[in-house]
């Protein structure tokens, strides 16, 4: 299970990374909670693959259903975040402008939506 949060948080901190960022406070904390979850799956791998589980006194099942239960919950947040911002790829960057430049380009908006994703 860690091994599976390890592969695709790595993914969506690719794929939001690799964006453009038109709207740094939504993406930021898609980037937050990808970067912070990644390196908690770190951390409880290495509790269980160096042996620390066996020397503290913690409940691990429910220290394992806490955790998963919260990534759950901000993943989830920072799902409808990546997907606002996906959704406003049509609107001009710049209302008073009379360029007619997207917040996402094309090629930013296969990508958004794969971090969606």
């Amino acid at each position: 299970v860690f091994l599976s949060l390890q592969l695709f948080g790595t993914i969506v901190w690719i794929l939001v990374a690799s964006t453009g960022v038109p709207l740094p406070l939504l993406q930021g904390w898609v980037m937050f909670v990808a970067v912070t979850a990644w390196f908690l799956s770190i951390v409880f791998l290495s509790v269980f693959l160096f042996g620390y589980a066996n020397r503290i006194a913690v409940n691990w099942n429910q220290a394992d259903f806490i955790f998963h239960g919260a990534t759950f919950v901000f993943y989830f947040g920072a799902f409808l975040l990546q997907a606002a911002t996906t959704s406003l790829h049509h609107f001009p960057r710049k209302f008073n402008s009379t360029t007619q430049e997207r917040i996402l380009s094309g090629r930013e908006y296969n990508i958004s939506i794969a971090a969606s994703v």
